[in-house]
């Protein structure tokens, strides 16, 4: 049984060496309700931020009618630095962080460019056609 154990926590070990260190944003609760469609508008391919909401602010974009990505815009890469908040370019496609130039792309927050190999951190959302609910 001990043999058991000792290979388990072997391969455990073994398992997370290989893997990045991410630094960790700091968990602020999120529990936002939007109208994307009248009050809040987000047309497809769009994003709206907002700013009171997350660590450093959120960015949610309108990938389809039904559809959303949520995302912090607290860029991965180092969370701790001082302005370290991504902006949607001009594109819409992409968002970069001006501190470390990492780019990343909206339609799933991956990296696209830049110093950071860490995807954006994604916010759960429900939409049932007129309320979205955005939370963690």
């Amino acid at each position: 049984m001990r043999k058991l154990a000792a290979i388990i926590l072997f391969l455990m070990v073994v398992a997370g060496c290989g893997k990045d260190n991410q630094p960790q944003i700091p968990y602020v609760y999120v529990s936002l309700q939007l109208y994307p469609n009248s009050m809040d508008y987000i047309p497809t391919g769009g994003y709206k931020y907002i700013d009171n909401a997350g660590y450093r602010g959120i960015v949610i974009y309108r990938l389809l009618p039904d559809e959303f990505r949520v995302y912090e815009r607290c860029c991965p890469y180092d969370p701790e630095k001082t302005g370290a908040r991504v902006n949607v370019e001009s594109s819409g496609i992409t968002c970069i962080d001006p501190v470390c130039s990492s780019k990343f792309i909206l339609f799933d927050g991956t990296p696209a460019g830049g110093p950071s190999p860490f995807a954006l951190m994604q916010y759960r959302w429900s939409y049932d056609g007129e309320t979205l609910l955005v939370y963690n």
